[in-house]
């Protein structure tokens, strides 16, 4: 993470120099500022900059990691990952009334009226499918 962290520092500071140099050449070449292309790349520096900053802070805090040891074995890095059910339909009708409700803003309100309450169903259903069934806990 440490070494994460000075990339995108180093990231930061090859954006700010772009974003000097994209603003002073178009001073150059057209005698005006050319505001979308400069926002763009300023823009890049602040994320950069930000991601460098959490990366910092969280290498700080967490301590070395294996990846930052450069002799460190794969099975250093091995831990629990979390918790994964083997099948569900859920996420598919989540996905399904979601862009049934966001088409309604193309189509008409009264698909929106019948989406979002079967939404809700999709939703309740894929947050609480571990406490009923065969994958109840």
């Amino acid at each position: 993470m440490g070494t994460n962290a000075k990339l995108f520092w180093l990231l930061t500071v090859f954006y700010a120099l772009a974003s000097a140099g994209y603003t002073v050449w178009n001073i150059v070449s057209t005698g005006k500022v050319e505001i979308i292309g400069t926002a763009a790349i300023a823009m890049l520096v602040f994320l950069s900059g930000l991601i460098a900053f959490y990366l910092q802070r969280t290498h700080k805090s967490q301590g070395p990691v294996p990846e930052d040891n450069p002799s460190a074995n794969i099975e250093d890095g091995d831990g629990e990952i979390g918790f994964f059910n083997a099948f569900s339909w859920w996420p598919m009708f989540l996905g399904l009334f979601a862009a049934m409700s966001f088409a309604s803003l193309a189509i008409g309100w009264w698909l929106f009226f019948i989406a979002v309450p079967l939404a809700l169903i999709a939703v309740f259903g894929f947050v609480f499918e571990n406490y009923r069934g065969q994958y109840a806990h």
